[in-house]
């Protein structure tokens, strides 16, 4: 299995942020990652002011309007994402990967949490921007997520070029990144080549703990809603699950009736407020997280059946850290999960998430000596550059370094 060699060795010629008439023109690759989509951007592309930064992000993806008519956002939350990516000073990281969730009618930039959709983009980006050379028909890149301190393993297939390689961009060295494969993931049409995530340690990725309550289960008063059950846990994404039934509905409605129910969507605010706080995370109102997820018994063969709000709509899956942080929680026994979840016994288990869109399956690793110990997560999705060229940035927003 190769490791990707130092960008210098093959510099990358492409243009850096310039003046393009009356706007800044900043390099960018749109990418899909897994079930998610966005700009990537160099981190040397983008200012090293937050301020600054989030004003260039917010003019690419055309925030704050719903329709994002004037960016390249698509009017979802799954589609208003982007990633920053650079090299690592660290030598046991290879790349650094900044998440910047936007919303489409908001003006805030939230870089607190994960995203393991987006995640599965980093190395094929890195090698079509240049900062990574491949030199095997697999690169495996070490990847530290800024956000949390997140570190994952991500292989994908760089095979060489047979011919009319010369001068062509998408890797150097005569590799490139093969987006074709029989890989399918539910929620993305088709079939493409695998990306492989292992993740080193996600337990307490924002809070304190795996179990940031230090309880399986908990009791919270709702205000206004009464004493419900739930289970505050974080391996990889904080997440409060809760029974669908325990609130009334039966956890296999559509996305559309569950975004159309105002009431459902009023109290799992309600208890979010409540489990942030009980999760040590403070005020949690203009936050992303603690994600609310709804579980129910299988419906197709799978482990468990979940539909996820992000935090205030539905998700039309699911999403990577939140399926493997679901996932844990049907493995943990007395869990809210684990009480409606069939998972086969052992150490060494696949948990199949059933989600709106299908499933996710996540490989996970159990201490034989401490039940409540995770000690490997892992998946695959599938990623594809879509798009690459320059964003163009109005003057009026502060913006990069530029010549």
């Amino acid at each position: 299995m190769a490791q990707p060699t130092a960008a210098e060795a093959a510099p990358d010629h492409r243009p850096r942020p310039r003046t393009h008439g009356g706007q800044l023109a900043v390099p960018c690759w749109f990418m899909r990652g897994g079930t998610s989509r966005g700009p990537f951007f160099r981190a040397a592309d983008l200012p090293t002011d937050r301020t600054a930064r989030d004003a260039v992000l917010l003019a690419a993806m055309g925030s704050p309007d719903p329709r994002q008519i004037d960016g390249l956002g698509g009017a979802n939350p799954l589609t208003s994402k982007a990633g920053i990516v650079g090299t690592s000073a660290r030598p046991d990281i290879d790349l650094e990967f900044r998440f910047a969730q936007l919303q489409p009618g908001s003006d805030l930039v939230d870089t607190t949490a994960n995203c393991g959709n987006m995640l599965a983009a980093v190395v094929p980006f890195a090698v079509e921007s240049g900062l990574l050379v491949p030199d095997g028909d697999t690169t495996t890149a070490r990847v530290l997520t800024l956000n949390t301190g997140l570190v994952a393993e991500i292989s994908i297939r760089t095979p060489g070029r047979t011919s009319g390689g010369e001068g062509a961009e998408g890797g150097s060295g005569g590799r490139y990144v093969e987006y074709a494969g029989d890989t399918s993931i539910d929620g993305v049409p088709g079939t493409a080549a695998p990306v492989t995530i292992g993740f080193l340690d996600t337990a307490g990725s924002v809070c304190s703990a795996l179990l940031p309550t230090g309880n399986v289960r908990d009791r919270v008063e709702v205000p206004g809603y009464g004493p419900v059950d739930v289970t505050c846990i974080d391996n990889g994404q904080p997440l409060v699950i809760v029974g669908a039934a325990d609130l009334g509905r039966t956890g296999h409605e559509s996305v559309g009736a569950l975004n159309a129910d105002t009431g459902l969507r009023e109290h799992l605010e309600a208890l979010r407020l409540v489990c942030g706080e009980l999760m040590g995370l403070g005020d949690v109102t203009p936050k992303n997280y603690p994600k609310m997820t709804l579980v129910s018994p299988p419906a197709h063969g799978g482990a468990i059946s979940t539909r996820s709000f992000i935090p205030h709509i539905c998700h039309e899956s699911i999403g990577v850290l939140a399926a493997v942080t679901a996932a844990t929680a049907c493995a943990l026994d007395g869990t809210v999960a684990a009480d409606l979840a069939t998972v086969p016994p052992g150490t060494d288990i696949n948990v199949s998430v059933e989600h709106p869109a299908g499933e996710f399956t996540v490989a996970l690793g159990l201490s034989a000596d401490d039940p409540r110990r995770v000690t490997r997560s892992a998946l695959v999705r599938t990623a594809r550059l879509i798009m690459s060229g320059d964003v163009m940035v109005p003057r009026g927003a502060p913006h990069p370094r530029h010549s």
